[in-house]
């Protein structure tokens, strides 16, 4: 059974990506660039998962994914798609915190 994320959360996460890229496209001063970088939404794949927490396997971003632990995207179709989690959600859950999905 495949475990995907809510098509509110996917709706939420294409409106900050569509307002952070808006706001790219307005900025025009190096600084303000900066403060919208720091705000953007970073999505990992299961291989860069595996890079950013040490001692990850690929099989346990699978596991954990399957198992409705850890929300993704899915781009593509079907299996053959690209599983994309978000920075953010992958580290709150191995700090011990939830995520509002």
């Amino acid at each position: 059974m495949e475990v995907t994320m809510t098509t509110n959360r996917k709706n939420e996460l294409i409106a900050q990506l569509v307002n952070i890229l808006s706001e790219l496209i307005e900025a025009n001063d190096p600084e303000q660039v900066s403060k919208v970088k720091s705000d953007a939404v970073e999505m990992l794949t299961v291989k860069e998962c595996t890079e950013a927490v040490k001692g990850l396997s690929e099989h346990t971003v699978r596991k954990l994914i399957k198992q409705g632990k850890l929300p993704y995207l899915r781009t593509g179709d079907g299996v053959n798609g690209k599983m994309l989690i978000n920075k953010a959600d992958l580290l709150a859950y191995f700090n011990g915190q939830t995520t509002n999905k």
